[in-house]
């Protein structure tokens, strides 16, 4: 009747009001998103120090330096490699011109007479057409608002996991108190701490396996004669977080480099065809073992979850998807 249909479009309306929150405020919302996912993972570690008769706030600091001396660590033991390959960018981008020149040539022929066989149905070449430029904004100009945002972000969200770590069972306790009846307040205590359960064990369980598949993909590039193998298993190890996509980039970017490094096509396909036998078994064998059928969704919910937060909150979107889903 016409309450259904003015329920469905009242819903409806509500979504949109959401998602275009999101997409606005994004740089509001997602360090606190992130945030609490973090506090999910560390939350166990920083109960685990109370036990040991630690006050929660001097637990959450050391849980929070000591992940932060760890992530600054790595960051710092691989800008070095990171930085020697990205010197070698302009170096690598002429040997691949170089490579690919003749298909280069042939593209470039059949284009040309593309073009004048468009320009004889035409009738002949157009005379006094206006060119329309379009100016962009200065890429350095771009990189640096990027930079400076994603800085930001990171510090609230530093900032905030420290107060979600420091407080504890605090904001669940006020909302426990604010509730009238015994069975909601059991009610709610039961769903926060099964959502904290499966979280923490998500998170924790891909970061040990990604962890482990970043480590094997290091040694399989290394007996490959690949370069830089530590740099390649820690991007694979990062972007295994994106499920599908990020087994695709890591996909890319290895057989690129392999394309830059070795002449021979065997060997160029041998470290696409390695990893992706590598991810098979993780995918396959690994992961449904670890994580088990509890946690398991639905792929096409993974996808199209990964392609609306994607279009959302960009690439840190695509790192919360799952978690959120």
């Amino acid at each position: 009747g016409p309450l259904g249909i003015r329920s469905i479009a009242l819903s409806g309306l509500f979504l949109l009001a959401v998602f275009g929150t999101l997409y606005v405020a994004r740089a509001v919302f997602m360090p606190i998103v992130l945030a609490l996912l973090l506090s999910f993972l560390l939350a166990p570690l920083v109960s685990g120090l109370a036990r040991l008769h630690l006050p929660t706030p001097l637990g959450a600091a050391i849980v929070l330096l000591a992940i932060l001396a760890v992530v600054g660590y790595g960051a710092y033991w691989l800008s070095g490699p990171a930085a020697g390959w990205m010197e070698q960018i302009p170096q690598s981008l002429e040997r691949l011109k170089t490579k690919v020149q003749p298909m280069q040539e042939s593209v470039a022929e059949i284009s040309k007479a593309t073009q004048q066989v468009e320009t004889l149905a035409k009738g002949g070449p157009e005379q006094g057409t206006p060119v329309v430029e379009l100016q962009r904004p200065p890429l350095i100009g771009t990189i640096l608002n990027q930079t400076l945002e994603a800085g930001a972000a990171i510090v609230v969200t530093i900032i905030l996991l420290y107060f979600l770590l420091a407080s504890g069972n605090l904001f669940l306790q006020k909302l426990v108190r604010v509730l009238p009846r015994f069975q909601d307040k059991r009610t709610v205590v039961t769903i926060v701490h099964q959502v904290e359960k499966d979280v923490s064990l998500y998170l924790l369980t891909m970061t040990m396996t990604n962890a482990g598949l970043g480590i094997a993909v290091g040694m399989a590039m290394y007996g490959l004669g690949m370069p830089n193998p530590i740099l390649w298993g820690v991007m694979v190890g990062c972007f295994n977080f994106i499920p599908y996509l990020g087994d695709i980039a890591s996909t890319i970017v290895l057989t690129l480099e392999a394309s830059l490094t070795f002449d021979q096509l065997g060997r160029i396909l041998l470290v696409p065809a390695v990893f992706f036998a590598l991810t098979s078994l993780e995918g396959m064998i690994v992961t449904p073992l670890v994580v088990g059928n509890r946690l398991s969704l639905n792929p096409v919910a993974i996808f199209i979850w990964l392609l609306l937060w994607g279009w959302l909150w960009g690439v840190p979107g695509t790192l919360l998807a799952v978690p959120l889903l």
